[in-house]
């Protein structure tokens, strides 16, 4: 079976919105990747709300599966990201597409401030122009924090509210290396999440 047909098979998954292609899924993370300012936690929830929200490529719960793979494997989490993703919804030449596209934008943009560094760090536009912008980042973050708690009360379910409450907790208060929290998530996840009503 070519790589073709199993990609076809697997995005048969999810509900389309948005017919697929790979010039869709280049452009559209090429936006992303150009205007996110915060690191790849923020490019996350943005392509969560693109792939999953706006274009239907892929399932919620599956989008949050592919991101915990995505922090938890070594690298930049951005890139992790687009990577699994993009092999998600495209196979090998998704992965490209993402890739390319997810590292594109800070290329040239950090090739740009490089030759005009000195008039970038001083000018005061610039500045104020990069603190609007972290101000709308962190809104989104925000909504879509929100949107996942108030979809995890809906279900009534005790354990996902204590695993988001004490990952709080010991990242926020305890301060305790994030890659560790995640781990235990992940046990936690493995053991006691096996039932039915926690898809």
């Amino acid at each position: 079976m070519d790589e073709t047909k199993v990609t076809e098979e697997k995005l048969e998954k999810a509900v389309f919105k948005e017919p697929f292609s790979y010039s869709r899924l280049f452009f559209s993370t090429f936006i992303i990747s150009a205007f996110t300012v915060g690191g790849g936690f923020v490019l996350i929830p943005l392509m969560k709300a693109k792939y999953v929200d706006e274009y239907g490529w892929m399932k919620e719960n599956e989008s949050l599966d592919l991101v915990s793979i995505a922090q938890s494997a070594p690298g930049a989490v951005a890139v992790n990201a687009s990577i699994i993703m993009g092999y998600r919804l495209g196979g090998i030449l998704g992965t490209f597409t993402a890739l390319l596209a997810t590292v594109l934008p800070p290329l040239i943009t950090l090739t740009v401030v490089s030759y005009c560094y000195d008039a970038f760090a001083t000018n005061p536009y610039v500045r104020m122009f990069l603190k609007g912008m972290q101000c709308g980042v962190t809104a989104i973050l925000l909504d879509v924090v929100l949107g996942l708690l108030m979809k995890q009360i809906k279900k009534k379910l005790a354990l996902p509210l204590l695993i988001m409450a004490g990952t709080f907790i010991a990242s926020y208060f305890l301060k305790i290396d994030i890659m560790h929290i995640i781990l235990v998530d992940a046990v936690i996840g493995f053991f006691l999440m096996r039932d039915s009503q926690y898809n």
